[in-house]
C-alpha cells in the first residue's frame, strides 16, 4: 500500500471518529481528498495547498478549513513549520463548513489548541475529547472571522505559465504589461486577453498577489526590515507596499511579522 493510500485509510478508517493528527503526513502527496472534513492549523512557517485551480497560501498562526472530499494536496518548504490536522466526521452543519476558507488563529482557539496539545489519534462519540473537539469545530463558524485572502490561480496553458516563470524571480525590476508583451512575443492586448480568460485575473492583480507572497516569504525566513523587504519586491514606496500587504492579508507587515515569530 503506497503512502497516499495509507494516509487516506488512517484518515477514513474509523468514520465516525475526530482524528488528530500532528505530524506533516501530507507532506508533497498528489492530489487526494477523504470522506473527513480537514482542519489545518499552521504555526511557524508558510504551508501551500492546491486545488485544481488555485494555489492557496497559509500563514503562521493561521488555519485552513478542508470541506470532506476536497481533492487537494499540501507543500510545506520551511524547516520550522508546525501544524495541527484535526479531521471532522461530515455532520450537517452551517455553510461556513462547506466552503474551503483560510482564517487566523483567535486567542480562543489558540487557548483549546494549547489545552489540548498533547491529544493525537481517534477519538468516539461519548468521550470528553471528542465533545471538546466537537466544540472547537463550533467556534470556527462562530468567530465571523475575514478570510485571508492571498488565493494565486493557476493555469494549465503553457504559454502563459513560461510567461510567468520569465518574471516570477524578477519582483524587483519595474514590471510592466509592456515589457512583458514585447518580450514574450505578444501584443499587449493579447497578453491582457490572456491573463483574463486562463486566470481570470489582470496582470496588475496577478503580480501583486505574486509579490505580497513574496514579501511574506522573505519577511519570515530573512532579517530584512519592511523597507528592505519592499525593495527587494519592486516597491519603492513603503506606504504603498504595507496598504497592498494589508488589502491582500488583512494585516500590516510588521502584524505579519509579529505573527511569524519575528
Amino acid at each position: 500500500m503506497n503512502i497516499l493510500s495509507q494516509l487516506i485509510n488512517i484518515v477514513d478508517k474509523n468514520p465516525d471518529s475526530i482524528l488528530v493528527m500532528r505530524q506533516q503526513t501530507e507532506q508533497r502527496l498528489p492530489a487526494h481528498q477523504h470522506d473527513k472534513a480537514q482542519l489545518l492549523l499552521v504555526y511557524g512557517g508558510i504551508a501551500y495547498l492546491q486545488t485544481d485551480a488555485t494555489d492557496f497560501y497559509i500563514p503562521s498562526n493561521h488555519y485552513i478549513w478542508i470541506p470532506q472530499n476536497y481533492p487537494h494536496n499540501l507543500m510545506f518548504n520551511t524547516q520550522d513549520l508546525s501544524i495541527i490536522n484535526v479531521y471532522f466526521p461530515g455532520e450537517k452543519a452551517d455553510s461556513f463548513y462547506d466552503e474551503l476558507g483560510i482564517y487566523p488563529v483567535s486567542k480562543l482557539l489558540k487557548e483549546m489548541l494549547s489545552f489540548s496539545e498533547k491529544w493525537q489519534g481517534d477519538y468516539f462519540k461519548g468521550s470528553w475529547e471528542f465533545e471538546f473537539l466537537l466544540t472547537l469545530k463550533g467556534v470556527l463558524s462562530k468567530e465571523n472571522l475575514k478570510k485571508f485572502s492571498i488565493q494565486l490561480p493557476t493555469t494549465d496553458d503553457q504559454r502563459l505559465n513560461a510567461i510567468i516563470d520569465n518574471f516570477r524571480n524578477r519582483l524587483n525590476e519595474d514590471l510592466s504589461l509592456d515589457t512583458l508583451a514585447q518580450q514574450s512575443g505578444m501584443s499587449v492586448r493579447s497578453l491582457t486577453r490572456l491573463f483574463q480568460t486562463k486566470l481570470r485575473v489582470t496582470f496588475v492583480q496577478y503580480l501583486k498577489m505574486l509579490r505580497i507572497i513574496r514579501a511574506m516569504e522573505l519577511i519570515k525566513d530573512t532579517d530584512l526590515n519592511m523597507t528592505e523587504v519592499a525593495y527587494e519586491i519592486g516597491y519603492s514606496n513603503i506606504s504603498a507596499f504595507s496598504n497592498n500587504f494589508h488589502q491582500l492579508t488583512n494585516m500590516r507587515p510588521t502584524q505579519f511579522k509579529e505573527m511569524s515569530g519575528g
